[in-house]
């Protein structure tokens, strides 16, 4: 049996994963903050899956809970780093920067080093993690968000290169949704892709194994652009 690991289950995208895969026949290891909301997707899965709780705020913690998991699942081939929090920042406040950046830098480099060790030992496996295509400009009503998306693509990029120079079959994916419908996304903005169809294409991405999956396949155009638009012209919009 197929085997992967969710973090970051509780709503959303990693929910939404977490169905696709079930339906796919996978055994999943679900962890977020929530318990009461893992037990509610669990009940909806078809077959038994593994529950963890844990706080990736925590980072240390949070290691030793994913090394717990696997160690009790046995053989897991898919690890999805999928845990990230972002608010608009009209006030700069320390608090709500100092929680994106516990959650989507040090709790997101910590659960990927844990991943990326495991399939080293183990030669072989699948790590992807879930930035955002707000890695590719800044924003000053989310410095904070955009810079953490910037670190998380940048470090599986790196990651990436680790692998390919170890010369096992280990993948790692880098997914960049843009605008997709969850809990996450306020308002209806440009090109807001049904929660269903995202994870598909997320899907069949990570099946075909492909390093770099954009959400939907559409923003890919956009992250380029925006690559190479001078900073004057993206506040204009931005």
């Amino acid at each position: 049996m197929k085997q992967a690991i969710i973090i970051g289950a509780s709503s959303g995208i990693g929910w939404e994963l977490a169905v696709q895969l079930a339906a796919k026949g996978y055994q999943l290891g679900l962890m977020a903050r929530r318990r009461h909301c893992l037990d509610d997707l669990v009940a909806q899965l078809p077959g038994e899956h593994f529950i963890q709780t844990t706080d990736l705020c925590v980072a240390e913690q949070a290691q030793e809970e994913l090394t717990s998991l696997i160690k009790l699942m046995g053989d897991v081939e898919l690890i999805v780093v999928n845990s990230g929090v972002g608010t608009k920042e009209r006030l700069l406040d320390w608090q709500v920067e100092r929680e994106m950046i516990d959650v989507n830098v040090r709790g997101f480099a910590a659960m990927s080093l844990t991943a990326m060790n495991y399939f080293i030992e183990r030669k072989a496996g699948h790590l992807a993690g879930v930035s955002s295509c707000a890695a590719h400009f800044s924003a000053g009503i989310t410095p904070t968000y955009n810079a953490t998306k910037a670190f998380a693509s940048n470090y599986l990029n790196g990651l990436r290169s680790r692998a390919a120079h170890s010369k096992l079959p280990i993948t790692v994916t880098t997914i960049e949704p843009g605008f997709v419908e969850t809990p996450m996304v306020e308002g209806k903005p440009m090109w807001l892709a049904p929660i269903g169809k995202s994870v598909a294409q997320m899907v069949k991405g990570l099946m075909d194994k492909k390093g770099h999956i954009f959400i939907t396949k559409r923003w890919r155009w956009v992250a380029l652009l925006l690559d190479i638009m001078p900073n004057w012209l993206i506040r204009k919009f931005m």
